[in-house]
């Protein structure tokens, strides 16, 4: 009898294990079906966006128009609006949008908070003061417009070696530490570029605001594919710390109690986050709220599990600034707005949004 009795509680938990697995299996089912809808949701968005770019501006064209024109290829005014003025700006703000987005989630997983962007650490900063030092002195004229990317990306390598290395300890990297010398190294650039600005002529300074509020108007085509064949690049390269980003959601010191190698892992992010940050705005000028409200916006959509998070993150913020552009060429045509007015209010008031919104959930839970 006790015997029969042994086995009838083993089978009972055997069953209840099948049963516990089965609806594990089919949860992560339905997790791994609401992934495919968003991002099935995201690319029909990504390609209504970029119709809707290729459409709309000074001369208005029809959604097929736009295929019909690009197919043909013959010279034509049409043609050449659309090949040579609107794509170059849509996949400039797929890469830059993407880009930003993406550097924006990956240094929040770093650092655990949810404020910090990609210009928090100065980066924004190190290239506005190398693009005014090249316009106050007229590098750009000697050299070329190549000149003023170049500057920038320089500007923003060069804070990133200095946060870098001020931040580093017996080969290890502290994070907080990173974070208050990305700040302050960024309030020290952002005035010498003040002093610059002050020092210079009124047309070097119209120069040298334009570009800090941020433009998708690049003509170098090779600049535009090496942007965003790096932001795809980063994109995949990303995937390859999952792991990592997933386990710094609790905390570095359980993250090393996993297996992860933390110290290496926040070092390469660190690096890849700066590489994606440090190039957009070499390229599109300083676009701001990107790497800040997209994040944001994805963890509420789609939760933090970075498998899902990293790709709809770099979507939307491509979404984010294509439409962003067509906003700011469109709102008052034939004048055109720089493009980080647009974020810069689209942003801050979705983020206020969102605050309130999650504020008003809190207190309704404490009650």
């Amino acid at each position: 009898m006790a015997q029969d009795g042994d086995e009838c509680l083993r089978m009972t938990n055997f069953g209840m294990f099948l049963i516990k697995k089965h609806t594990r299996v089919i949860e992560m089912q339905k997790k791994y079906l609401q992934w495919v809808l968003y991002l099935a949701g995201l690319l029909v968005l990504l390609v209504a966006s970029v119709i809707l770019s290729l459409s709309v501006g000074e001369m208005n064209l029809g959604f097929m128009d736009v295929f019909s024109i690009l197919s043909k290829g013959h010279e034509s005014m049409e043609y050449t609006i659309v090949s040579q003025i609107r794509l170059p700006r849509v996949l400039l703000g797929i890469a830059v949008g993407g880009a930003l987005s993406l550097s924006g989630i990956l240094l929040q997983g770093v650092y655990r908070n949810p404020l910090v962007e990609p210009y928090t650490l100065g980066i924004s900063g190190g290239a506005s003061l190398g693009v005014a030092f090249v316009i106050v002195f007229g590098l750009h004229q000697l050299v070329g417009s190549f000149m003023l990317p170049a500057a920038g990306f320089a500007g923003s390598f060069l804070i990133i070696f200095l946060v870098y290395t001020i931040s580093t300890r017996n080969g290890r990297v502290n994070i907080q530490t990173m974070l208050l010398t990305g700040v302050m190294v960024s309030f020290i650039a952002s005035s010498s570029m003040m002093l610059l600005m002050a020092t210079t002529s009124s047309e070097n300074l119209h120069g040298i605001v334009f570009w800090i509020m941020g433009s998708l108007d690049e003509p170098d085509m090779s600049l535009i594919y090496i942007t965003l064949a790096l932001s795809i690049c980063s994109l995949f390269a990303s995937y390859l710390f999952v792991q990592p980003l997933n386990a710094l959601r609790l905390g570095e010191e359980k993250a090393k109690h996993l297996g992860i190698n933390t110290d290496t892992a926040i070092k390469l992010l660190f690096l890849l986050a700066s590489l994606l940050a440090g190039v957009s705005v070499a390229v599109a000028g300083v676009i701001g709220f990107v790497g800040l409200i997209i994040p944001h916006l994805m963890r509420l959509l789609v939760g933090s599990d970075y498998r899902i998070l990293l790709v709809t993150s770099f979507l939307s913020g491509s979404i984010f600034l294509v439409i962003s552009d067509v906003i700011a060429r469109t709102i008052i045509s034939p004048n055109e707005l720089p493009i980080g007015v647009i974020t810069g209010i689209a942003g801050g008031i979705a983020f206020l949004l969102m605050m309130s919104r999650t504020s008003i959930r809190s207190l309704n839970k404490s009650r």
